[in-house]
């Protein structure tokens, strides 16, 4: 009876005993369990959003951070990372020897432009979520929406314009307009999302027409050379014949003004000549005379000059003739 009594008592204790150890380990597992659950760390270029039984209770900086267990979910999105979206095409390998495909990706590029070509427009839409509330809670499956706001946002841009603008001229321009277009867009939806950039990857014609465009192309290519080259050439040659025409007139009008005043100089000259005549005709007709014969004499060469007899030409000639031969031996 004693040894039944011993061995209950025993039973309990041992009972006892695993029960407390139980709770312990319970109490411990609990504790690794709040734990585990309450604290979290959220990366430097995140941010964490803190949900309440699914309502939105506060935002959480980069580091370690605690929430309540259970009742308390933590949501963490990359504000600070520059995320991209690629149109009509994917990016099959990154790395030294980037690879791309299109496979699956031709009917988002395909468009059809103002005046009814066809374009195969490729581009990058690179963002940052600037508001994680709202990329959270207001859009459903913001990145779908973003690809669609982007797509459709493209295809108004493109179909405005020619399809040589959307191949030359009008790049620059779509990416601009693109990304304000997008950006505006994002804020009436509240997306979250800030628009850091557009870049046209690639506009090429279809591949069907491609050799057609291509041709079209060179000939434009060829038409503005040539017109280039005519331009050139008219630069050269009529600035020239411009420069050669005003040089002649003014040659003309140099020498008419030239003719001119000599002939009004000759004409005060005559005039001044013949008042002093008038006023005393012989002694102007003897300074006239005498002025002639100083200016012809000299150009006549050897003169003889004798009176009516002419005795004394002889030995006159006879001494230039000696004064002619000494000056030619002297040479």
């Amino acid at each position: 009876m004693a040894s039944n009594q011993f061995d209950l008592n025993s039973s309990s204790g041992l009972l006892e005993k695993l029960l407390k150890n139980i709770r312990s380990v319970g109490l411990i597992l609990l504790v690794a369990f709040v734990a585990w659950t309450a604290f979290f760390t959220v990366d430097p270029e995140e941010v964490g959003v803190i949900v309440r039984f699914g309502k939105y209770v506060r935002t959480v900086e980069p580091g370690l951070n605690y929430k309540i267990p259970l009742a308390e979910s933590v949501y963490k999105v990359a504000v600070e990372r520059q995320q991209k979206m690629e149109f009509g095409f994917r990016t099959a390998r990154a790395g030294v020897k980037t690879s791309y495909s299109s496979k699956g990706s031709i009917e988002e590029s395909l468009m059809l432009t103002g005046d009814l070509n066809l374009a195969d427009v490729e581009w990058v839409v690179q963002y940052r979520i600037d508001n994680p509330y709202n990329y959270l809670f207001k859009v459903r499956n913001p990145e779908v929406t973003l690809r669609d706001i982007s797509e459709s946002a493209m295809r108004q841009i493109v179909g405005d314009r020619t399809v040589n603008e959307v191949l030359t001229v009008g790049r620059a321009e779509i990416s601009a307009r693109l990304q304000e277009l997008m950006q505006r867009i994002c804020r009436e939806y509240s997306i979250g999302v800030k628009i850091e950039q557009v870049v046209l990857q690639d506009v090429n014609p279809p591949e069907p027409v491609k050799a057609a465009f291509n041709a079209v192309n060179e000939a434009q290519q060829e038409k503005e050379t040539l017109i280039n080259q005519a331009k050139a050439e008219y630069n050269k040659v009529i600035p020239k014949a411009a420069g050669q025409a005003k040089e002649t007139i003014q040659m003309a009008e140099g020498y008419a003004t030239e003719r001119v005043n000599n002939a009004k100089g000759d004409v005060a000259r005559f005039n001044a000549l013949y008042e002093e005549y008038v006023k005393a005709p012989e002694v102007t007709r003897r300074r006239i005379y005498l002025e002639t014969m100083e200016d012809v004499i000299p150009r006549l060469g050897q003169k003889i000059i004798t009176d009516q007899n002419g005795s004394n030409v002889l030995p006159l000639l006879q001494m230039q003739l000696s004064q002619q031969k000494s000056a030619n031996n002297g040479q």
